[in-house]
């Protein structure tokens, strides 16, 4: 579906009409159908989403793993589009620009975001992430054709909706000549695993590095860890298939936990003689975070 200029003229301050994929309740497949997405309010954006990625964090929702279980509401977090219309306060945003939607948003103006310090927990979106809502006014800019009722939003992006509504921090605008096939992955994967590779562990020249799990994370710390300069990158999973892919994003060892006899980070920490510089746990399984600094070299554990 393609934006013109002729269209956001045409739905700019109007009510629009559109496909979304709604969570009922837990464990149940989404239901594809109409929905109604109001106009943006003075500080929000409303956009027309042209890709969106499945995330495991949509799943875990889905399964009702949060402490909140909102439903109806629409998942999606990671995705991209093109900007439809704004709110009159909105100066630097317009209508056909590139953009991300930005889950882990900052509102610039809280103690965290004014601390100078490198974090990306803001007080008011720590607070608002699982409400459900816009910040502005507390309420939902998506409703059901049928009844009129509301659907709640999700990580403030819900990207599984053909036009959605953000908050103005949850917008990032990039070059135009982005790929948005391509860049959505950066809404989440992709930062992630870039991100902390190189802002957070700060990977460096020469280094040896473990990255525990290839999935989309992985493998975005294997390229950030290729970028900054690694001698040595190991890949740790339980597929084989996930290898080759990794082997592409900057791999230069393979580990197939199904394979292996002996625990992981022994292993890890006899073929590094003693233990790899820098180490990834991708999975979010407990054994594996924990064999993950086990791998590492004692004296780099802080």
């Amino acid at each position: 579906m393609a934006f013109t200029m002729s269209d956001q003229a045409s739905t700019a301050g109007k009510v629009i009409t559109c496909k979304a994929a709604i969570a009922y309740e837990l464990n149940s497949p989404l239901s594809f159908e109409d929905i109604h997405v109001a106009p943006p309010g003075p500080t929000e954006v409303r956009i027309q989403v042209t890709h969106a990625a499945v995330c495991q964090s949509d799943l875990y929702y889905l399964k009702g793993k949060d402490r909140n279980l909102l439903f109806p509401r629409i998942l999606g977090h990671e995705g991209a589009g093109i900007v439809e219309s704004v709110g009159s306060a909105i100066t630097d945003l317009k209508p056909g620009d590139k953009v991300i939607p930005v889950w882990q948003a900052e509102c610039q103006k809280c103690p965290r975001c004014r601390s100078g310090r490198s974090s990306n927990i803001c007080d008011v979106f720590l607070e608002h992430f699982e409400s459900g809502v816009m910040r502005s006014d507390r309420t939902s800019r998506f409703s059901r054709v049928a009844d009129g009722k509301p659907i709640f939003h999700f990580c403030c992006t819900s990207v599984f909706s053909q036009y959605t509504v953000l908050d103005e921090a949850c917008v990032a605008k990039i070059n135009s000549s982005a790929d948005l096939s391509k860049v959505c992955l950066l809404g989440c994967g992709v930062s992630t695993g870039i991100g902390s590779a190189w802002n957070i562990a700060k990977v460096t020249p020469n280094s040896s590095v473990a990255v525990f799990g290839l999935g989309t994370i992985g493998l975005a710390v294997v390229e950030g860890a290729k970028i900054a300069g690694a001698s040595r990158i190991i890949g740790i999973d339980r597929l084989e298939s996930k290898f080759e892919k990794g082997k592409d994003f900057g791999l230069t060892d393979t580990l197939n936990t199904s394979t292996i006899e002996k625990p992981i980070e022994a292993h890890i920490y006899e073929m590094t003689k003693g233990g790899v510089d820098f180490s990834f746990d991708c999975t979010g399984n407990p054994d594996i975070i924990s064999a993950a600094m086990q791998c590492c070299r004692p004296c780099w554990l802080w």
